[in-house]
Parts: C-alpha cells; structure tokens; sequence
C-alpha cells in the first residue's frame, strides 16, 4: 500500500495554478507526469508540516526532467505546492535509485 493508493487526480487552485511556472519554469503537466514515472521517491516533509502532511518527491518527467515536487494529499487529489529542478545533491540521491532500479 502506498500513499497514492486512493488517489483520483491532481487539484490546482488559483494560488499555485501558475506559481511553479513563474518562479521555474515547470509546467503543471510535467509536474502531474512525474507521480506516473518511475522510479520516483517519496519522503515526508515532516520539516514544513505543520498544518496539514506534506510530502516531497523527487522523480522525471515524460522528457527525463529530474524534478523535486512538494505535494500534500487532500482526500483523493494531489495538490502540488511547490516544484522545481532537483538539486546536485538530490540527482546524486535520485540516481543512485535509479542505478537499484535498473
């Protein structure tokens, strides 16, 4: 069982519709293909949960974009709060699962 299990969909309000866009020049569509993409990693933002439980995840897109997506779950939708290229720290981490995987 994972935490993606009951999940239907993805939820964009008018206060993040645009912002990952804006602020780095990632699409929402390249943010809801990497959940689809494997390998992806999925970790607890317990640092940045304070009221509600937020995740982080980092994962590709479709084009092999390595992103970092911070993301919380509300009922059945995914709602992204922030997205973003990974880190050097982050590839290092993400490749190394990558090598696992394959």
């Amino acid at each position: 069982m994972t935490i993606f299990d009951d999940v239907q969909g993805f939820k964009w309000d008018n206060g993040n519709f645009l912002k990952n866009w804006e602020k780095h020049s990632v699409s929402n569509s390249e943010c809801e293909e990497m959940f689809f993409n494997q390998p992806i990693i999925v970790a607890d933002d317990e640092k940045h949960s304070r009221t509600e439980k937020r995740h982080f995840a980092l994962g590709k897109t479709n084009g092999g974009r390595r992103l970092f997506v911070v993301f919380t779950i509300r009922k059945d939708t995914i709602r992204v709060i922030s997205a973003r290229d990974m880190s050097k720290k982050e590839k290092t981490i993400y490749e190394k699962r990558e090598d696992i995987d394959s």
